[in-house]
């Protein structure tokens, strides 16, 4: 491809993604949210072997709406309700576009200073605009990093606080680490690869709102100590993936700092909401946090991946993932002029992740990102009051942020049906959870172009497809 075609394939290209990024905006109905395809159509739509020439620019760009779009779930459609969302904009997606063009490896400073220097900034203003700790600030001993996801988050918190433990005389087989059963499945994936067993990750009593609760941890971590076990870790959510329950931060830090132990908080959606000031309280106990993250291709609109991972003290995550082979060695470095990120994160290279967040910060501003936020938290309100006056359903859990949890008075088999008949139908897309053993609707509200239409015309799918 030269470069004039280039030219002409991209000004194509561009010109089909703002296509279809405003055609789910504007006419939803010609796309089901969730591909309706059978196992196996998509493949089967790939030739068996490759092709022996080149083939021309406008076959392949066909192919876009001929194999992709038919099978994909469209995370962009207002009325997508699943899960948590994964937000896009074309801000974030022209910086994505930039950085693929530059083509840079930004694993040391020396690679592309750039790189390095402008992510230092990102975390710093993302700290800003949070209003978090000013212990995170890079100016510090501690500092921000972009991960791919709060799962390597976990991971890189994990494998700071077993070096912490370890340093100070554990072995790997005492070391014990504490949750909810509402966390994360990827906190025990992280575990397992950092030499933990499923075995001694303990799973935490919560409350009647799915919150962890500070005396069990407390017991739980006297007991473990009694048998001979070292708790090293904590993880507390701020904003678990099944109800939206918000741990109680500051009291479990109580007890973290009381015994020595790191403390990780996951606020993977529900951090980006402390944008807005009135929503800061989902900010407390951050000021005794080890480590945190939060994503901003959830709840903001910078497209995947980008997660935000800080620590108060980034001396432990050095010395867990450091590695400087000669080849990697800089002066810079070595004289502690510069961050290298490699030290921070599980791969050697990485992506310039930060060119997306800096222009969709500038060419979005704050003030969008708060105000889809609140519209958001609104439509969130009215939905609960819908729910509530039909007495066919029920909460299943306190309504928080931007996430409801419905379920049918008729039972869990009537709605396990309710699930999968209006996820049949293609005009929204719902996800299933277990609460007190309990199926349970999660109707999540977070789509960067979902208005109150959308949902009111997704509750009333629920409305009709209900067994009579």
């Amino acid at each position: 491809m030269t470069p004039e075609e280039f030219r002409t394939a991209g000004h194509q290209l561009v010109d089909w993604i703002a296509g279809y990024v405003t055609g789910l905006a504007d006419e939803p109905h010609r796309f089901p949210v969730r591909s309706p395809l059978a196992p196996g159509s998509v493949r089967a739509l790939v030739p068996e072997h490759p092709p022996s020439d080149p083939e021309p620019w406008p076959t392949v760009l066909a192919d876009l709406n001929r194999v992709v779009v038919p099978g994909l779930t469209h995370w962009q459609h207002p009325a997508f309700f699943a899960y948590f969302p994964s937000n896009s904009s074309f801000p974030s997606i022209l910086g994505e576009l930039a950085a693929a063009g530059l083509g840079v490896n930004g694993m040391l400073w020396a690679t592309s200073p750039a790189a390095t220097e402008i992510e230092t900034a990102m975390l710093d203003w993302m700290r800003e605009l949070l209003d978090l700790p000013e212990r995170f600030a890079s100016s510090g001993p501690g500092g921000g990093v972009i991960q791919g996801t709060a799962s390597e988050a976990t991971l890189c918190a994990v494998l700071a606080a077993r070096h912490r433990a370890m340093a100070a005389g554990a072995s790997l087989d005492q070391l014990v680490a504490y949750a909810t059963s509402q966390s994360h499945s990827s906190i025990e994936k992280g575990l397992r690869i950092a030499g933990i067993p499923a075995e001694r990750l303990r799973l935490v009593e919560v409350d009647a709102d799915f919150a962890m609760r500070p005396d069990a941890l407390a017991a739980a971590v006297a007991g473990d100590r009694a048998a001979g076990f070292m708790p090293f870790v904590v993880i507390a959510s701020r904003g678990t993936t099944s109800s939206m329950a918000f741990d109680p931060t500051p009291a479990i830090a109580a007890v973290c700092q009381a015994e020595g132990l790191w403390l990780h908080v996951d606020a993977a959606m529900a951090g980006i909401a402390a944008l807005c000031p009135e929503l800061r309280w989902v900010n407390d106990g951050l000021e005794l946090a080890d480590s945190y993250c939060t994503n901003p291709h959830k709840w903001m609109g910078v497209n995947f991946d980008c997660d935000l991972f800080w620590v108060a003290d980034r001396a432990s995550l050095l010395a867990a993932l450091s590695i400087l082979p000669e080849y990697l060695r800089t002066a810079a470095a070595e004289a502690g002029q510069v961050i290298d990120y490699r030290d921070w994160q599980i791969p050697l290279g990485r992506r310039f992740r930060a060119l997306k967040l800096w222009w969709a910060i500038r060419l979005e501003g704050l003030a969008s990102f708060q105000a889809m936020i609140r519209r958001h938290l609104a439509i969130t309100d009215e939905l609960v009051s819908w729910v509530e006056g039909d007495d066919r359903f029920e909460l299943a859990a306190p309504a928080s942020l931007n996430l409801v949890c419905v379920r049918l008075r008729a039972g869990d088999a009537a709605t396990d049906a309710l699930i999968e008949t209006a996820n049949a139908t293609g005009e929204a897309l719902f996800t299933r959870t277990v609460l007190h053993g309990r199926s349970v609707l999660r109707f999540c509200i977070g789509g960067r172009v979902t208005e109150r239409a959308h949902v009111e015309a997704a509750w009333a799918l629920l409305q009709r497809c209900v067994e009579p």
